[in-house]
């Protein structure tokens, strides 16, 4: 059984590899669709949707812990 403190270290350690992943394609995917995004900008955006996406990590892994609990 992971707890809770495990599930979030490992949904953080997951986004924040995704941060940086998530920043360099929008300086690559964003001028293809005439989106032109300062440095700090796409620093910026990519924090907002990491901030999302450790929520959704963290909550769906105590959803499915909890099934597994109950199972």
């Amino acid at each position: 059984m992971q707890s809770r403190r495990m599930s979030l270290i490992e949904a953080a350690t997951n986004v924040v590899v995704g941060y940086g992943v998530a920043v360099l394609a929008q300086i690559a995917v964003f001028p293809l669709f005439g989106i032109h995004a300062s440095l700090p900008d796409n620093l910026l955006i990519g924090l907002v949707f990491t901030v999302v996406s450790l929520a959704r990590s963290y909550a769906l892994r105590r959803v499915f812990n909890a099934i597994r609990e109950a199972a």
